[in-house]
């Protein structure tokens, strides 16, 4: 599995709308995304965390395929409302191995 992560900053008295917004776009331009098992909006429990978004692919090439999508730019356009709430944002990327698990009881 690939896992692609977002953080986003966004400003507390800009957070109600931007969940709005994102919430939207999720329901929107998400379904139907080939490799797509998961996404997820965290939200930050401090005012100086970032919401983080979390995106979990089949594969890697499923997700570069998203970002390479019509979707994806429609998505993120700046007009759509969600960017204009982002002061600053951080992409970062991770393979999920099973080997790497642990399950503590």
């Amino acid at each position: 599995m690939f896992i692609a992560t977002n953080r986003l900053f966004v400003p507390a008295d800009r957070a109600e709308e931007f969940e709005a917004k994102f919430r939207a776009n999720m329901r929107t331009y998400l379904p139907g995304v080939p490799g797509l098992r998961r996404s997820t909006l965290l939200r930050p429990t401090t005012p100086d965390q970032p919401y983080v978004s979390l995106n979990e692919f089949d594969t890697e090439a499923d997700f570069r395929a998203w970002v390479a999508s019509d979707s994806f730019r429609e998505a993120h356009a700046r007009n759509k409302g969600i960017a204009r709430h982002v002061t600053g944002n951080a992409v970062e990327t991770f393979e999920h191995s099973e080997d790497l698990v642990l399950i503590a009881s």
